[in-house]
């Protein structure tokens, strides 16, 4: 399974929230399915699954985040968590890549900040590789949000990715010892721009617990990272569609 873009799946069964409850929680979850490229720099594409998540509510006690009402927008600033999933990268299924080592797939957690106002948001997000690649990348994003109908949400705007030395070498570099067993040159990557781009979303509001997701991402390769042997195309292209649907605990 090649999934080189975002994936959070969380199932459960909901119960319903008492009014003066000590602790309430409410949050969307789904799946679905994605097209994307099988690793970085890749010109070849797979589908595969994808996943959604979304924060609703939170109220621990005295404690309380987020809206309880799910048609409501928070605006202003406002915390935020940040997950990345990225596959697996081999030779089995990419033949071209011969002689490389494999690389395991990562789970990339962390959060940041960001702004949300009627028309416009934007975002800043640092996360760290828990499992897999174990180094951090940082990511910017903002976006327009148009609303043609009470229903639907529509978001268009650019996107940056920063990685690490060690995430850029993990993903992009070439160590002697696999230039000698394939048919790369060595190649020692720096931390810095990874790739830009450009993320088109779309939210269709089903009903009060059902959404459908859609996103269309371009980006392209930027400085060490497009220099690298093993990119055979700098610009890369995603689609996917997610079905959600709310959850809500209290007790």
């Amino acid at each position: 399974m090649k999934l080189p873009h975002l994936v959070a799946v969380l199932v459960c069964m909901p119960f319903a929230a008492q009014a003066q409850s000590d602790f309430e929680l409410s949050f969307s979850a789904g799946l679905g399915g994605q097209v994307s490229p099988d690793y970085f720099g890749s010109e070849d594409y797979s589908a595969g699954v994808a996943g959604g998540f979304q924060f609703g509510h939170l109220r621990l006690g005295g404690v309380e985040i987020g809206d309880p009402d799910p048609n409501a927008t928070s605006y202003g600033w406002r915390p935020r968590g940040s997950f990345r999933f990225i596959g697996e990268r081999t030779d089995d299924d990419s033949p071209e890549l011969a002689g490389l080592d494999d690389v395991d797939f990562s789970v990339e957690l962390g959060g940041g900040i960001g702004y949300t106002a009627q028309n416009f948001a934007a975002f800043a997000d640092i996360r760290y590789g828990v499992i897999g690649h174990e180094s951090f990348v940082g990511e910017l994003g903002a976006d327009a949000i148009f609303r043609p109908s009470q229903d639907l949400t529509l978001t268009v705007g650019p996107r940056m990715l920063w990685g690490s030395e060690d995430y850029t070498a993990t993903y992009f570099g070439v160590t002697p010892t696999e230039a000698g067993a394939s048919s790369f040159s060595a190649y020692d990557p720096g931390a810095g721009l990874v790739s830009y781009g450009l993320e088109v979303g779309a939210t269709y509001q089903l009903s009060n617990d059902w959404s459908l997701d859609g996103t269309l991402t371009w980006d392209r390769l930027a400085g060490d990272a497009a220099d690298s042997p093993i990119v055979h195309s700098e610009d890369s292209f995603g689609v996917s569609l997610v079905l959600l649907r709310r959850f809500s605990f209290g007790f």
